[in-house]
């Protein structure tokens, strides 16, 4: 629980009078890594941004922001808000939406959007903050929404980053966590889908490490990616009960119907959807 890690973090002697000392965390990736050019180049849901301006949102992230059910009057956080379209669909439903990421493209990004929306203005605020100390008084959201971050946040930051968050979040307020790709996927499934397709003759769309699936930055930024049990787990850490569940995007391809058959059974029937569907999805709620 976070209270508990503050108070054994308290108690702690001071660094030069230990003897022995464990590793130091992992350090952050740096903000500088988050470009413009990353924003919209690179980071999914770029092309519907460039062309709509933010007013289309991409599968990904209407899919997300459907589970969080932001409604007028509400206050909203966007944690690592990129880009800023989020913020605008928040706003355009009535809700007051604030928005907080460390990388200064993001903001610059994000106030754009703010400014430039006549039916957002005066209902969004953004700012340049870590996840990690919230610029927020306690109680404060109805909606937090960490959509794609998790996995750019080492453990520790992760853990740190879920505090805060259970902090500004209402009694009966909701977090709406979407992270990809499911860590079983890339581990487990992966292999199989790859000698399946080689077999069939398409080997050479499907390299022996998934992760050159992700464009460069994004490899060297993917820090922390999670499954469902892992995401379960680091929100009951940060003391939030959770729903967790998984899911997979239209692939925008024709199989033949054996492979498609294959496949519904393989995401739909468990223990094998655990597995082979590659995006986690979470709603989670501070313990009664």
């Amino acid at each position: 629980m976070c209270s508990q890690l503050r108070s054994k973090e308290s108690s702690v002697e001071p660094l030069e009078k230990q003897t022995h000392q464990v590793s130091m965390p992992e350090a952050p990736v740096p903000s500088t890594r988050y470009t413009q050019e990353y924003f919209l180049t690179a980071c999914e849901g770029y092309d519907e941004f460039v062309r709509s301006e933010g007013e289309h949102l991409s599968r990904r992230l209407r899919a997300a922001f459907a589970v969080a059910a932001v409604e007028a009057g509400m206050t909203v956080l966007d944690v690592g808000c990129g880009r800023g379209e989020i913020l605008r669909h928040c706003a355009k439903l009535g809700a007051h939406a604030y928005g907080i990421d460390y990388a200064i493209a993001a903001v610059q990004l994000s106030k754009e959007i703010a400014q430039n929306t006549n039916d957002a203005r005066g209902k969004i605020g953004v700012a340049q903050a870590d996840a990690k100390q919230l610029p927020f008084p306690s109680a404060y959201f109805d909606r937090v929404l960490l959509f794609d971050v998790v996995e750019h946040l080492h453990p520790w930051e992760l853990h740190k980053a879920l505090c805060e968050i259970h902090r500004v979040l209402k009694p009966d307020g909701r977090l709406i966590v979407h992270t990809a790709p499911n860590a079983w996927y890339d581990r487990y499934a992966y292999p199989l889908v790859r000698t399946f397709r080689r077999l069939l003759g398409q080997g050479a769309r499907y390299p022996a490490n998934p992760r050159a699936f992700l464009v460069n930055v994004n490899q060297e930024v993917h820090v922390n990616e999670q499954s469902m049990l892992s995401l379960r787990r680091a929100l009951a850490r940060a003391g939030f009960r959770s729903r967790v569940w998984l899911d997979s995007p239209p692939q925008g391809r024709q199989n033949p119907l054996l492979i498609d058959l294959l496949r519904a059974a393989a995401f739909r029937v468990p223990p094998f959807r655990w597995f082979f569907e590659r995006e986690v999805f979470a709603v989670a709620a501070k313990r009664r």
